[in-house]
């Protein structure tokens, strides 16, 4: 019975027991080391019975934790494998099996950039400042938790030239996209060339031509704004009266010139001030690319137009990434643009295509008293029957209008004709935003990869 753990406890117990009580009636001081080879009391064997079964059920715990978890479930024979990772084969199944999950949600405008950076690839030489294929970025589960796909899969080409605006949610995988193009970390498979060259092989080579804004600043404190750019500007090979010139001009472009801002430490910056050091790092030394991960995040309205100014300018002879959670800034900088769910681009184009395509309404808002609100939805019923009230309190209604079934002169004609029936108090007429496109885009494909 003592092979069994609980019977083997007990049983060391009763003899601790004993030992303890017959002391307490003789004077003596319990059990002692020595005790232990005595035939009478079977402490020995208690002892040696329990370590060897915290042997074996150290193993069967781990045996049964493997086989049964839910997060990593393994083959019941998996120790027969031993301790070998997946073979590149293995690996490539697993991949195209999500691939083929998630080339069902693909849209028109995303197969189009895949065939176009295939297309490219079969050139003699890669003309395009960035092209990704196929880049896929999967960081392993733990603790019984599932693979997480940070990167699906990427099809990309930016041209020299070409600001690209990267949009999407915390954890949609950008700033994981970026670790992956700037070398801090390698994809699972596929690759990216940059000015045609290869992110996996040559990114020494890759270094000397690329900017880094990250999305967090990586600055001493101790050095001063100028001393950061002169160091910064010696990494990109500048030197002498080129390297002072490079410095001023970017001091002066990001609002670190005047008032002896340039010559303070650092630590004594304010965030704003810090970010704007951050850009004139990237830019620094005439880069091919550049990456700015949400690059205006903390600046005020002032410092933020004159970034803008200073991106427009550095975009006509250098291809920018740029990643941001403000559409004021993605429609002001970004020839193109991308939205990012889930690790997988789910549309690219520019602003007005993306309006076009995911925005197919107006949002129409009207203020009257309540006693007409009848009349109200009577007069929109007559515009188009497939209105959508969205809105309603306390006299203002808003309603969504299909842009195929209405004129905008149409609706201005409606609401004169209701001015000289009733009080209109307020009303208007609004485009589809690009913010509403992100929303849309990014609940849609957050509700497939919930259902999936």
């Amino acid at each position: 019975m003592e092979l069994y753990p609980g019977f083997a406890l007990y049983r060391g117990l009763y003899e601790l027991a004993q030992f303890s009580f017959e002391g307490n009636s003789s004077g003596a001081s319990g059990m002692k080391w020595q005790n232990l080879s005595e035939s009478t009391n079977g402490m020995k064997e208690v002892l040696i019975i329990m370590f060897a079964e915290w042997i074996v059920m150290l193993f069967a715990a781990f045996y049964i934790d493997q086989v049964l978890s839910s997060g990593s479930r393994k083959n019941p024979l998996f120790f027969l494998k031993g301790s070998q990772k997946k073979s590149p084969l293995q690996k490539l199944g697993t991949q195209m099996q999500v691939s083929k999950v998630f080339s069902q949600i693909e849209k028109p405008d995303v197969i189009q950039e895949k065939e176009k950076v295939e297309m490219l690839l079969l050139e003699p030489t890669i003309n395009h400042a960035i092209l990704c294929e196929d880049l896929k970025k999967v960081y392993p589960g733990r603790d019984g938790n599932a693979d997480k796909f940070a990167v699906r899969g990427l099809f990309l080409s930016v041209p020299q030239g070409e600001c690209f605006g990267m949009l999407g949610p915390n954890g949609a995988g950008k700033t994981s996209f970026i670790n992956m193009m700037i070398g801090l970390t390698k994809p699972t498979s596929g690759t990216a060339f940059v000015q045609g060259l290869d992110i996996r092989t040559q990114m020494d080579e890759i270094y000397t031509t690329m900017g880094v804004c990250p999305q967090h600043d990586l600055l001493w404190e101790n050095l001063t704004g100028r001393e950061h750019l002169l160091f910064y500007g010696r990494l990109k090979n500048l030197r002498g009266s080129i390297l002072t010139q490079a410095v001023e001009e970017s001091l002066k472009g990001l609002n670190l010139f005047h008032g002896g801002v340039a010559d303070k430490q650092v630590g004594k910056y304010s965030g704003g001030m810090k970010r704007r050091l951050s850009v004139a790092i990237s830019l620094i030394g005439d880069p091919k690319v550049v990456y700015m991960d949400e690059p205006s995040s903390g600046l005020d309205p002032a410092s933020r137009k004159s970034l803008w100014n200073v991106v427009k300018h550095a975009k006509q002879n250098r291809a920018i990434i740029l990643t941001t959670h403000s559409m004021e800034e993605a429609e002001a900088l970004c020839d193109r643009l991308g939205i990012f769910v889930n690790g997988s681009l789910q549309c690219v184009g520019n602003a007005k295509e993306l309006k076009a395509r995911y925005g197919g309404t107006y949002v129409f808002t009207l203020t009257t008293s309540s006693e007409h609100e009848k009349d109200v939805e009577n007069m929109v019923q007559k515009l188009t029957p497939n209105a959508n009230k969205i809105y309603h309190l306390s006299g203002t209604q808003k309603f969504e209008l299909p842009k195929e079934d209405v004129r905008i002169a149409d609706v201005f004609e409606a609401v004169d004709a209701a001015k000289r029936k009733f009080t209109v108090s307020a009303w208007g007429l609004v485009d589809t935003t690009l913010e509403d496109v992100f929303i849309k885009v990014a609940s849609e494909a957050q509700t497939f990869d919930t259902l999936s």
